[in-house]
């Protein structure tokens, strides 16, 4: 298994994985109406270009036999802090169990730490089974917050924080 940063040019793959693994993640928890817009809202071509050209945001893909089975997308100084943001973490549902999470959380707070952030923030919905996944890697929830994201739909998450200190 390994793990390259990602560029433009994986924009179609990074959709791939994201439209593979979405409605496994959160077919139970959000409406089919919400999942295709948040899809779209976020992963349409447009959306993951502005992000890794215009934001800031980086990509990392972790690959088995040259296969991407994942991606991390990350910012660091978010909100102008010494802190990197985890925008993102999708591992495919058939390589969920693999170490391929642990691989980018891993490869992300090396990142961070490289860059002299103290800490990593996320956000995860907060009846995502996932958020055990990060909890067992050290991540902590600091809060809760319900954000609006258009069209009547709102993100109803745990905001969770790895301090690097």
């Amino acid at each position: 298994m390994i793990l390259r940063e990602a560029t433009v040019r994986d924009v179609p793959v990074i959709r791939a994985i994201a439209h593979a693994t979405w409605p496994v993640a959160y077919g139970a928890i959000l409406s089919p109406q919400q999942l295709r817009y948040m899809l779209e809202l976020m992963y349409s071509e447009d959306a993951l270009l502005e992000q890794l050209t215009v934001k800031g945001h980086r990509y990392a893909l972790v690959l088995l036999d040259d296969v991407a089975q994942g991606f991390a997308g990350f910012e660091h100084g978010f909100n102008r802090l010494p802190i990197t943001r985890l925008h993102k973490l999708y591992v495919l549902p058939s390589a969920q169990g693999s170490g391929a999470g642990k691989r980018m959380i891993d490869h992300v707070v090396a990142r961070a730490r490289d860059h002299g952030d103290i800490a990593v923030e996320l956000n995860v919905n907060r009846f995502n089974p996932a958020r055990t996944f990060y909890e067992r890697h050290g991540f902590r929830i600091i809060r809760d917050e319900e954000i609006d994201i258009g069209s009547g739909f709102v993100m109803d998450d745990h905001v969770m924080r790895l301090d690097l200190r």
